[in-house]
């Protein structure tokens, strides 16, 4: 009950100028909002239009807008079901299936994102974005065949694509191919040199076939030429680590918990380090 209180004093408090506008109009001001980063402002301009018109056909459109703005909020499940209530609204939209299968991927939601993913293939066979997200997610299920279906069926589409090489090679190191994902990743690199994710991946490649020194190589061009990343300081501590620096190892760890990393993961290995 009291949250019903509250909205209704937030909303018998809005200015007038947002209360006495049209809907066309709080369309643009939640734009002007969005240029100004101000998320919260932006959210309530939509939520203005839309209960202004509530069966205006173009509200599809808002709600994906909402949703997408709840999701740089942080309400992952709030944005989950705006682009739920997108979709309802329009069905055959595959940019929304998208956005809300990349969202149930953030919320370890495997199956759900497969399942958008199949329907976006489904209306658009030659999805080359779709079919890659779907593979690499048939691989965290190590159902290897589907995958490799995946990416096969990438380079059917587009013989240069580099989303399908990496898929192959990515599932090759997962089966233990590792000279054959190395080969992948090579070529790769060699068409694209400034692909710096190539070496993040071709490092940990090489983390696991116990070739410390070309991953570190790896791994100080990817920093020298990208923001790390905190899963990049987790590699970078685990190479170093294996390599018996201790002290450097730690630092990255450390330094990849400040930025968010998952905390049970690190705790193990920083027990390593010491």
């Amino acid at each position: 009950m009291m949250k019903y209180f509250l909205l209704a004093v937030v909303l018998t408090c809005l200015p007038l100028s947002i209360s006495a506008q049209s809907y066309e109009d709080l369309i643009e001001k939640s734009f002007e909002y969005l240029e100004n980063d101000e998320l919260a402002a932006a959210e309530e301009s939509i939520r203005a239009a839309m209960r202004l018109e509530p069966a205006n056909p173009h509200n599809y459109a808002l709600l994906t807008n909402l949703g997408t703005i709840q999701w740089k909020q942080g309400n992952l499940q709030d944005a989950v079901l705006s682009y739920t209530a997108a979709l309802s609204r329009n069905q055959e939209n595959t940019d929304i299936l998208e956005s809300r299968a990349s969202l149930y991927i953030l919320l370890g939601e495997t199956e759900k994102a497969i399942n958008d993913y199949s329907v976006v293939i489904a209306k658009d066979p030659l999805n080359q974005d779709a079919l890659y997200n779907r593979g690499i997610l048939y691989l965290q299920q190590q159902n290897f065949l589907l995958a490799e279906a995946d990416f096969d069926r990438i380079m059917e589409i587009n013989d240069k694509t580099i989303n399908g090489r990496l898929g192959h090679a990515v599932l090759e190191k997962m089966r233990g191919n590792y000279s054959e994902s190395e080969r992948i990743y090579n070529y790769l690199i060699q068409e694209s040199p400034r692909y710096w994710f190539l070496y993040e991946s071709r490092a940990d490649l090489y983390f696991q076939m116990g070739k410390n020194g070309r991953a570190m190589s790896d791994l100080n061009k990817v920093f020298a030429e990208t923001e790390p990343t905190a899963a990049l300081y987790v590699l970078r501590g685990k190479v170093k680590l294996a390599q018996y620096e201790k002290a450097a190892a730690i630092k990255d760890f450390e330094i990849a918990r400040e930025m968010g990393y998952d905390k049970e993961v690190l705790d193990e290995l920083m027990r390593m380090a010491k």
